[in-house]
């Protein structure tokens, strides 16, 4: 089996000859960690000796880890450190004094029960960035309290918004609380360089999953600060805009249609062989259409149901008006806009590629090579000779002593 490795110390993009220290397991924090790396930043993965907890997440596994764990660790160098060994505490302490950003995604408390207090990296290195993800923040009363995605997505009100409108809450198909942490963790990571570039001085980066999730409210909760009414499940539509929804279609395919305004309203009335309903006093205006949302529901329902959706999207097209099929996981990877923007991807290093759902955010001059997500201490050796300059003598000392763990 191939064990090349790909050298991120020479990787393209703005944020090359960033050195982070990724201190990170499970998916909030290793997410956050992975967009540096897209971006050209050396990471390295510090993991106790069992690993990211989520190597061993099933059900499905590819060259020895679960595709949980391969989702959000590609483009980072493993080193495995035992910080309860001797040796092990200082060990990470020589990478942080090298390192530009610490990312750690542990509950408050923790690295100080493993012998590190959060001081302390700053000590090591006081230009340094440090970047905190945690469930409820450093303070407050749910502080200490362990978090997952969907206890953020509850807390937040979030989850009581998404669901038909008459049956129960269910939680988003997307982990949003755990990827838009990390998003917002790697925002805050680069504004903590931008800082540091200005000041001199290192700087504390603070991200909470349900502050996150609270913010992603956005207009919901705009809605209720202006009137004090609490908004409920949306179902397959929008709260405000009727013709902003999805329909089943005849042959029981389903589809969106983004009429949100007056020239796409007009335009699907035309898709729809109901062009009479831009007339209709019922109808006449959002505000209209809004108050007679049950009666429009009714006619373009029925519509729908007597059409296909190829034949009734290729009007929408016509006309002009934005709409989609709702896509299958495998329809959406294989849409040829997503394929055309690169956005399935072959990591390589470790056999003959692992596929996986590329980045985003695009540069001239960025990367083009992704490596795969790196086996459990693959790069403890090499890290900590180049990056922490030890030597022959020293690194034999730290494997003795179970502090370090070459793989």
């Amino acid at each position: 089996m191939d064990h090349t490795t790909i050298d991120q110390t020479t990787t393209a993009g703005p944020l090359a000859g960033t050195t982070v220290l990724d201190l990170t397991q499970h998916l909030s924090g290793p997410f956050a960690s992975m967009i540096l790396g897209d971006l050209g930043a050396r990471v390295i993965k510090v993991e106790p000796p069992a690993g990211d907890p989520t190597r061993r997440i099933g059900p499905y596994f590819e060259d020895g880890d679960s595709a949980y764990y391969l989702s959000a660790n590609r483009n980072k160098e493993s080193v495995v450190l035992n910080l309860k060994a001797p040796g092990g505490r200082e060990a990470l302490l020589a990478l942080a004094a090298k390192a530009d950003v610490v990312v750690e995604n542990f509950r408050p408390g923790t690295l100080a029960k493993l012998g590190i207090d959060l001081d302390d990296l700053l000590t090591a290195n006081p230009r340094i960035v440090l970047c905190s993800i945690t469930g409820f923040g450093s303070d407050g009363p749910y502080r200490l309290l362990p978090a997952f995605d969907i206890v953020v997505q509850a807390l937040s009100g979030g989850m009581s918004l998404t669901g038909e409108a008459d049956g129960k809450s269910v939680r988003s198909g997307l982990p949003i609380g755990d990827v838009a942490a990390g998003m917002y963790g790697a925002v805050g990571a680069l504004a903590g360089l931008i800082q540091v570039g200005r000041t001199g001085t290192g700087t504390r980066v603070d991200v909470s999953m349900l502050d996150t999730q609270v913010s992603l409210l956005s207009y919901v909760a705009s809605y209720y600060l202006a009137s004090g009414d609490v908004a409920g499940r949306q179902g397959r539509g929008h709260m405000s805009i009727p013709t902003y929804r999805a329909f089943t279609c005849g042959d029981g395919r389903d589809i969106v249609v983004a009429a949100n305004t007056e020239p796409f309203w007009r335009g699907l009335a035309a898709a729809f062989g109901r062009a009479e309903l831009v007339d209709d006093p019922r109808f006449l205006d959002n505000d209209a259409r809004r108050a007679h949302r049950a009666e429009l529901d009714a006619i373009l329902e029925g519509v729908a149901a007597d059409s296909t959706a190829e034949a009734l999207l290729a009007r929408l097209a016509e006309e002009g008006v934005p709409s989609a099929p709702i896509n299958t996981i495998d329809a959406a990877l294989a849409d040829p806009q997503v394929v055309g923007h690169d956005m399935v991807v072959t990591l390589q290093g470790r056999g003959d590629g692992i596929r996986a759902v590329g980045n985003p955010i695009r540069f001239p001059g960025g990367r083009t090579e992704f490596a795969a997500p790196p086996r459990l201490g693959d790069a403890t050796e090499r890290v900590l000779r180049d990056v922490a300059g030890y030597d022959d003598e020293r690194l034999a000392e730290l494997v003795g002593n179970g502090a370090a763990v070459i793989g």
